[in-house]
């Protein structure tokens, strides 16, 4: 090797040095994995309460969030107070698998995310809808495919979808209603037909035109929703608008999450599909431990797993769902049961004043009824809290969202009716 060629070499590997020491400079001397996390130093944002557990420094953005949620509740009670209501439904879940599902502007990915909501959405589905069904529809490389039928198990659907996450080619919108707009037209009448598109690409590759896919969704009365996980396309509003549905865009993770989980309670019916029917339904005997049958699910021979169709004897694996040989809906009582809150929702709560708080002569105000914690924050200032607009017990806002969201009972007014016949039986 020349001198020249040295002195060469020795100069580019300074440029190298150079360069990297400025890159180090511009990352604040920072690790990749460090770089990472350099935005969001969440673990700064904590400090140690008095009971010696990590709080959050400010509470604002989960106080609004708690807030938001009551009043839009609240707007819901007044405006949906004689609106009838779909109990039992039958949703389709579009999922877009293209390769804009493999964007990572959502950590770790958008087809992560997607998956991982669904998840959630789907068990909270089904706690809020036991009489309900659901199935999921993949697309990617411009083509749909069913990868669950409408079922009430949600292992089922989570399984089968964790097994089928790849992203590929384009989307197509139209293949995708086409797809649930036959499946969905096999549905009864007195099923509410629903579908929820959860779209990450900004195109749609259609073999036609899909104004005409649109008319024969409204037309076969599909509600079609659609959160988009990127910008505003107009297809997708014209869609929603035409088949009454909702069309929003997600912002990021949590508000992806909030807006997928606001599809879990029943929407009002629309007036004009909104029509009284008698249902009939079997109400199933489970199988014995040691009892073998063909299921008529799956057509395999299994040991004491099932249930019994009252009417025809068949043997299916699951509740709710509808008997393969005679037709006939089974459930069980308590999946009826779940359902009633929908039709009598407890009223919003009242905000409670600072002065009701504060006043000596009642004591038991001061503490939530439901956790019993105090309502006064540090140095006996009163927090913010809730009533009962019947019994009149405090609640804080944990407790009224819970009451509001899982409960669906209101603990004074239990407490309250089962005391009178007690008090009655004493005088």
């Amino acid at each position: 090797m020349t001198n020249s060629e040295r002195k060469r070499l020795n100069g580019e590997a300074e440029e190298e040095e150079e360069e990297e020491d400025e890159d180090d400079n511009l990352n604040g001397g920072l690790e990749a994995w460090e770089r990472s996390y350099a935005d969001d130093r969440s673990w700064e944002a904590l400090q140690e309460d008095e009971s010696g557990f990590l709080r959050p420094i400010d509470n604002s953005a989960f106080y609004h969030a708690q807030y938001r949620r009551r009043l839009r509740d609240r707007s819901l009670a007044a405006t949906t107070a004689r609106i009838q209501k779909g109990l039992i439904r039958y949703l389709y879940i579009v999922i877009d698998l293209s390769r804009a599902a493999a964007e990572m502007d959502f950590r770790p990915s958008r087809m992560a995310v997607v998956a991982k909501q669904v998840e959630a959405f789907v068990r909270e589905f089904f706690d809020q809808n036991p009489l309900s069904q659901i199935g999921l529809v993949t697309v990617k490389d411009g083509v749909a495919n069913c990868l669950t039928d409408l079922g009430g198990s949600p292992e089922s659907h989570i399984k089968a979808l964790m097994g089928k996450l790849g992203c590929s080619g384009d989307s197509s919108l139209q293949n995708a209603l086409d797809l649930v707009q036959g499946l969905l037209s096999q549905i009864p009448s007195y099923g509410h037909r629903e579908v929820m598109i959860l779209y990450s690409a900004l195109s749609t590759c259609d073999p036609g035109d899909i104004m005409e896919t649109i008319q024969k969704c409204k037309e076969s009365k599909i509600r079609c929703s659609i959160i988009g996980l990127s910008a505003e396309m107009f297809i997708c509003k014209h869609l929603c608008q035409d088949t009454g549905g909702s069309y929003s865009v997600a912002l990021d993770e949590s508000h992806f999450k909030e807006l997928i989980m606001e599809h879990a309670p029943p929407p009002p019916a629309i007036a004009e599909f909104a029509i009284a029917n008698l249902i009939k339904m079997g109400f199933p005997q489970r199988a014995g431990e040691g009892s073998i049958s063909i299921c008529s699910c799956h057509k395999e021979v299994k040991v004491g797993v099932g249930y019994t169709c009252p009417r025809c004897k068949a043997r299916v694996c699951e509740l709710p769902s509808d008997c393969r040989i005679c037709g006939l809906q089974l459930v069980s009582s308590p999946h009826l049961a779940r359902s009633y809150h929908h039709l009598f929702p407890i009223a919003p709560f009242d905000e409670v004043t600072p002065l009701c708080l504060n006043d000596p002569r009642n004591r038991s105000r001061s503490t939530c009824f439901g956790c019993q914690q105090s309502l006064l924050s540090s140095g006996n200032k009163p927090g913010l809290c809730v009533a009962c607009p019947k019994c009149k017990k405090h609640f804080c806002l944990e407790c009224d969202i819970y009451i509001h969201e899982s409960l669906h009972n209101c603990p004074g007014c239990e407490s309250l009716r089962h005391s009178n016949p007690i008090v009655a039986n004493e005088g």
